[in-house]
């Protein structure tokens, strides 16, 4: 187990991406709140102001839709934020994207050289150009397999539930070289207003995150972890303990928490307290132990016609 993974062991709560993940300072506040962790907004080749707004909206409590269009500073202008945080020795993964092969080559290579301890590769964002790569397993190949053979650090595959097999595209980013895969980005959705008769998001659709779809990314981990050998990364719709101790059970490695920040900056310690008193209860050590225990039981086969 290399160095990065004995870290995400350690402390297995991550900041997700697209979240707060922008700025030094509030990334530091994140991983001084107890995260292992923190992944930064996805970072591509140029800036790139993404769609105008309405670009988010919590659509129920703890639910929201989004279209930002992979909005960010472009990597040259980010590079600074970058080795700031590794100046504050916080494990930094930087999510990346690009038009090509060769742009998310060259994004992840300066992330590296700028000191990043893993590379996030979002070929799933449900808004963007990008979501033709996840949708199909020989391009999910391809491009794992390109950026993974140029890094000297891991490599982390987000997938999209937006597919009709998302085993098979895990399958085809573990083939290729992946170290891990994160599971799930977030799922399409769309909210019209009936007064305007239009879509709210200036884009018309956009990824839904948040508590709505906690059981579809549970299921999704569930699912993913009887066939990969990589760790899993669970995403989506962590708010408690409780939520948390759910993507372990269903086999995750470690848990990013994203949308209840939007609420509390400190959601994520209490997030983590709560799920470290299951362990207490429960008389485990670590979050290890808990680990797949849910596959230790067989669910009831559908009955013969």
């Amino acid at each position: 187990m290399s160095e990065f993974f004995k870290k995400i062991a350690e402390k297995p709560f991550i900041l997700a991406s697209g979240i707060l993940g922008v700025s030094f300072s509030s990334m530091k506040r994140i991983f001084e709140g107890g995260a292992g962790a923190v992944i930064t907004k996805s970072i591509g080749p140029i800036l790139r102001k993404g769609y105008k707004n309405p670009s988010i909206l919590e659509i129920m409590p703890g639910t929201f839709i989004n279209s930002v269009g992979l909005a960010n500073p472009g990597i040259d202008n980010f590079i600074s934020e970058i080795k700031e945080l590794k100046r504050n020795d916080i494990t930094t993964i930087v999510s990346v994207f690009g038009d090509s092969i060769g742009t998310y080559i060259q994004v992840a290579i300066k992330a590296q050289d700028a000191g990043s301890d893993a590379i996030e590769l979002n070929i799933s964002c449900p808004h963007a150009e990008i979501s033709i790569i996840c949708q199909n397993k020989q391009l999910t190949y391809d491009y794992v397999a390109a950026v993974k053979k140029e890094l000297k650090i891991p490599l982390i595959v987000k997938l999209s539930p937006n597919v009709t097999d998302i085993g098979e595209i895990a399958l085809s980013a573990e083939k290729a070289g992946a170290d891990a895969i994160t599971a799930i980005n977030t799922v399409n959705a769309i909210v019209i207003n009936i007064e305007t008769q239009r879509p709210i998001l200036s884009h018309g659709s956009g990824g839904l995150s948040g508590k709505a779809i906690h059981p579809i990314a549970v299921k999704k981990v569930f699912d993913l972890y009887k066939i990969v050998r990589i760790p899993i990364f669970g995403c989506g719709g962590v708010f408690t303990g409780e939520d948390a101790i759910e993507f372990f059970l269903a086999g995750a490695s470690a848990v990013q928490i994203g949308s209840a920040l939007y609420q509390d900056y400190n959601a994520i310690t209490n997030i983590i307290n709560s799920a470290k008193k299951y362990l207490e209860v429960h008389n485990y050590k670590s979050f290890s132990d808990v680990v797949g225990n849910a596959h230790k039981f067989k669910t009831q086969e559908a009955p013969d016609f």
